[in-house]
């Protein structure tokens, strides 16, 4: 009986967070937290699944592919595109093939989440989102305390950029094709003359309307000097204006 109701449970958790009702991460005064709760059931759905044969692929029967109607109001292009049992799609996102949307994830209004683009586990992603083709939103399920990556509203990811370790990539940020974001990167700011880190249990922020590069910052000392070598690093190089926006505007009719 307990393996029932556990099932029960996780059944209820994942239709929840199909809904939008739950989420694996919550915005509190502009801070964003994971909510526990939901990453220990989605943990617990995945010891209690068993393998089950689907058409072409093997999974735990607690996750099985998403179905969509024109109900739901989310356009998913043929061509080898899944978004997993648990995951939240509002109204107008599109997937372009093919991509791959896991469980626990949020999907604003409006998103376009572009050909090879991943949203991983819980990831939180707002509305108007453009997730370019090849971007890797990376997940985060263990620890259950950790807050996932969150990329909020109006924001564009550049091809083949990488968001992970819970970054967070604030509202109408443009991540230049290749930008790679993690907990140890360290992203300079020339307009502001600053450098923004994770520090403690806060993650690496992105401030609202950067616009972010990659970059290169030279060794200053060593043999890495002697031989004229950089490190890679993100360069925020202006803020969003009227120009940045026209440029990156995603045309209507794409959507």
């Amino acid at each position: 009986m307990t393996a029932d109701r556990d099932r029960e449970t996780v059944s209820r958790l994942l239709d929840d967070l199909e809904r939008g009702a739950v989420r694996a991460a919550v915005n509190i005064d502009g801070t964003w937290r994971a909510v526990p709760s939901v990453k220990e059931g989605i943990l617990l759905g995945f010891r209690i699944g068993v393998l089950t044969e689907y058409d072409g692929f093997v999974d735990k029967d607690t996750f099985p592919v998403r179905r969509f109607t024109t109900i739901d109001g989310v356009r998913v292009v043929p061509g080898g595109s899944a978004v997993r049992r648990g995951a939240h799609l509002e109204p107008g996102v599109v997937c372009m093939p093919p991509m791959y949307v896991n469980v626990g994830a949020y999907v604003g209004a409006g998103t376009m989440i572009d050909s090879h683009a991943l949203v991983g586990s819980c990831a939180q992603i707002g509305a108007r989102v453009h997730i370019s083709a090849a971007a890797q939103i990376g997940g985060v399920l263990e620890p259950v305390n950790a807050a996932p990556v969150v990329v909020e509203d109006d924001a564009l990811i550049g091809g083949n950029c990488g968001v992970y370790e819970g970054t967070v990539v604030r509202a109408g940020a443009v991540l230049g094709s290749g930008v790679i974001l993690t907990r140890s990167t360290p992203v300079y700011d020339l307009v502001r003359e600053t450098v923004y880190r994770s520090e403690g249990d806060r993650p690496l922020e992105i401030p609202a309307g950067a616009v972010v590069v990659p970059g290169a910052r030279a060794i200053p000392r060593g043999w890495g000097a002697e031989q004229h070598l950089s490190l890679q690093t993100p360069v925020i190089v202006k803020y969003r204006d009227e120009k940045t926006s026209a440029a990156v505007a995603l045309e209507s009719w794409l959507r």
